[in-house]
């Protein structure tokens, strides 16, 4: 009987000590992430992923220290995300598309002209199919924290208006880097010109582009409309949104805990931000508006005719890809 005693005694103290032991581990964890996007201050993104850093780190006691780096300080675009699947202690916030040199099925994810609002892109986000997708990307080192961190729809920029891919003819339109972006605007009509958004604005001025691509949100908080640039096409060819991508080797690294923390405040982030854009949507518009910015419809028939070739699957993605979020889409309308 005492022996039974000393031995339950002796379990107890074991477990104790591990329990102990554990929470000292997470207690002593630190980790600095450096996070870089594109995005400038004034931006929402911007403001969102300092709001969730900020809360990570309060939230983790600082344990996870998050210094975010916007306006492309740091790697961005493609190379951020080959910092991500490197193993480099580095937070990427891309498009999608990006992530589709690894996995193509997120070309197919951010084809043109797919979404008719925030709310259905949310949605498929949330279903088998891009669950499915993550999956695949994790087995590339890449752990996908969020994929809805939408900024707007993209339109047309430019001095002249655009009502149809014919206007487009011979015009250099600055896109980023990612060959979704420059197959979209090339099989609509433009000269699809590549550039750092460092360079863009004062490439506008000086002539060497015709306009550019992006949001109502990233003409006003860039100031765009200052320069040429007084006429919008709502084209609606893109639905910006970036992800948030971490590598998965630093990922497992991180305690339990913590990791259910990151993921939680990034979701909270997205959704607070995608509400709050399309609240502020309207206002934003009418504020352009009042600086001489000039808004116009497009043929919607003649760009999306124009754009069907880039609905055919290319290598490597998986077969009927298009037929799958066409069909999840249309449950959703």
């Amino acid at each position: 009987m005492n022996f039974k005693k000393t031995l339950a005694v002796l379990c107890a103290g074991l477990v104790l000590t591990l329990a102990v032991g554990t929470q000292s581990m997470a207690g002593d964890y630190k980790l600095t992430l450096k996070l870089s996007h594109v995005f400038s201050p004034a931006e929402q993104l911007s403001k969102s992923m300092d709001a969730v850093a900020e809360s990570i780190h309060e939230r983790t006691d600082g344990a996870i220290n998050i210094q975010t780096f916007p306006q492309a300080q740091l790697p961005a675009y493609k190379e951020g995300v080959e910092q991500v699947v490197r193993g480099a202690k580095f937070i990427s916030v891309e498009d999608p598309s990006f992530i589709g040199d690894y996995v193509p099925d997120f070309k197919a994810l951010y084809a043109p002209m797919l979404y008719r609002s925030f709310d259905e892109y949310v949605k498929l986000t949330q279903t088998e199919l891009v669950a499915d997708m993550k999956a695949k990307a994790e087995a590339q080192g890449i752990k996908i924290l969020a994929l809805d961190y939408i900024y707007g729809f993209r339109n047309l920029i430019t001095q002249k208006v655009i009502k149809t891919p014919a206007d487009l003819e011979g015009m250099k339109i600055r896109t980023p880097g990612s060959k979704s972006y420059i197959d979209t605007l090339n099989a609509m009509g433009a000269v699809a010109t590549p550039l750092p958004w460092g360079e863009t604005l004062s490439a506008v001025q000086q002539g060497v582009v015709d306009g550019l691509e992006g949001s109502e949100f990233t003409n006003i908080g860039t100031k765009v409309y200052e320069g040429p640039t007084k006429n919008v096409a709502n084209t609606r060819h893109i639905l910006g949104t970036c992800g948030v991508y971490i590598s998965t080797k630093v990922w497992n690294d991180i305690p339990a805990e913590y990791r259910a923390i990151i993921e939680e405040e990034f979701t909270k982030g997205a959704n607070h931000m995608v509400e709050l854009l399309k609240s502020q949507h309207g206002g934003v518009v009418k504020e352009l508006e009042s600086y001489g910015v000039k808004f116009n419809e497009v043929d919607g028939d003649a760009f999306r005719a124009a754009l069907a070739p880039l609905y055919e699957e290319q290598e490597g993605m998986t077969p009927g890809i298009f037929k799958s979020i066409f069909s999840e889409l249309d449950a959703m309308r």
